[in-house]
């Protein structure tokens, strides 16, 4: 699959997400934004992306995006532990749609950094998620 611009492989790999492959990111200033298209190997037995899949990797979009502003704001951390995450789930999505996770509200702290997320099916919402991050 070729990404639509400016979409590129994802260069953060895990041994979580590497059977989800190929991921993509568009990293921009302020956040990152990770998409997949919907493949088989994404899928619950009714065929539909699987909560698991969408909270990594919304949980993932958070926490680089908070890292990110970290940066920004020239807050010193060595990386960032999730602490909570919360989905709310509103509608499926389907196989061969983009499904895309963008970080929309980041507060960041010396020792905690807040962020919520919408994960969106070719651009209508499916999911809002919300993380909690420690700053190691």
């Amino acid at each position: 699959m070729t990404p639509p611009e400016p979409f590129v492989p994802h260069p953060r790999k895990s041994p979580l997400t590497t059977p989800w492959e190929p991921i993509f990111a568009d990293i921009r200033e302020d956040r990152w934004v990770l998409a997949v298209e919907v493949r088989e190997p994404h899928t619950n037995s009714r065929g539909n992306p699987h909560g698991g899949l969408l909270a990594a990797l919304a949980d993932n979009a958070m926490g680089l995006s908070c890292g990110v502003m970290l940066s920004r704001l020239k807050i010193p951390s060595q990386g960032l532990v999730t602490v909570s995450l919360g989905l709310d789930y509103i509608a499926a999505a389907q196989l061969g749609q983009w499904l895309a996770f963008d970080t929309d509200f980041i507060k960041p702290g010396k020792s905690l950094c807040y962020a919520e997320a919408t994960v969106s099916a070719d651009g209508k919402p499916v999911a809002r998620a919300r993380a909690t991050f420690k700053v190691v």
